[in-house]
């Protein structure tokens, strides 16, 4: 089980300001702080996510191959969330529309970190 994910930040403010917004979608919510560190938790999941200024002081840069998946319940959302990061200043990444003939619907951007993120919807079969 996975008990949760960790995205780098250099400016965890403006970061933090980036994700209440964007995650507020998706019903999460801010469950601690610090000034290193912020976790958020989901309703309906135990795995939380977390933004960090890097611990050994060096420059947070963003994972080639790496990316964080959040699963939308419905099409409609994958398209607010993806107009409210390219909002927030997010680059894209891929417009939201339908992926692999059609199996689901994604956008993909990145954060203010340049790190990737997809949102998706994946009707149940």
């Amino acid at each position: 089980m996975i008990s949760h994910l960790t995205l780098g930040t250099n400016n965890l403010e403006l970061a933090i300001k980036y994700y209440d917004q964007l995650l507020k979608l998706f019903g999460a919510k801010q469950i601690a702080k610090t000034d290193q560190v912020v976790f958020y938790a989901f309703a309906d999941s135990s795995t939380k996510f977390a933004i960090t200024k890097p611990y050994d002081g060096h420059v947070a840069t963003s994972g080639n191959g790496t990316m964080l998946a959040l699963k939308a319940p419905n099409e409609q959302l994958v398209n607010e969330a993806y107009n409210l990061a390219i909002n927030l200043g997010s680059e894209c990444e891929g417009q939201p529309g339908p992926r692999d003939n059609g199996a689901y619907t994604a956008a993909y951007f990145r954060d203010l970190d340049g790190n990737k993120l997809v949102v998706f919807y994946r009707p149940d079969k």
